[in-house]
């Protein structure tokens, strides 16, 4: 994907998803001490977890400044896992987080993934606009938590 402005993202906003454009010092610092799924996170594992994903940013067109950031861990075939959705405190509230998954969701289409799952604690009603919902039979998924 090249860098765009996508529908129904804020004026003077763009979204790309060229990994030359990852601000990953401000990705990191974000995660690392500002959302809860991510804290302490080493610099080094967020420099793998970008360099394992396709990421995507939104950056303000005059700036060329990065204000958000979401990755996907994909195969590119059946599945996809949509992670690490954050904007920035001073650019929330203009519907960039919002544009950003929807940029993503046509992103993976494509692939013809069959689902493409991801946690929040905080934001249901950001990803339902978008189409997500709860699992239809969460006791048939099964999870291993390893530090």
């Amino acid at each position: 994907m090249s860098d765009s402005t996508a529908p129904g993202i804020a004026d003077g906003y763009e979204i790309s998803a060229d990994p030359a454009r990852i601000d990953a010092a401000r990705v990191h610092q974000w995660l690392s001490t500002d959302a809860y799924w991510a804290l302490g996170r080493t610099r080094e594992k967020q420099d793998a977890a970008i360099a394992g994903s396709v990421n995507f940013g939104v950056y303000e067109e005059a700036s060329g400044e990065q204000v958000a950031y979401a990755r996907v861990v994909t195969d590119r075939a059946t599945f996809a896992w949509l992670c690490d959705v954050y904007v920035a405190p001073a650019a929330r509230g203009k519907g960039l987080g919002t544009a950003l998954v929807a940029e993503v969701r046509a992103h993976v289409e494509p692939f013809g993934v069959r689902r493409v799952l991801l946690a929040t604690a905080d934001a249901h009603g950001v990803y339902e606009k978008l189409g997500f919902a709860p699992l239809d039979n969460p006791e048939k998924w099964m999870a291993l938590g390893i530090q």
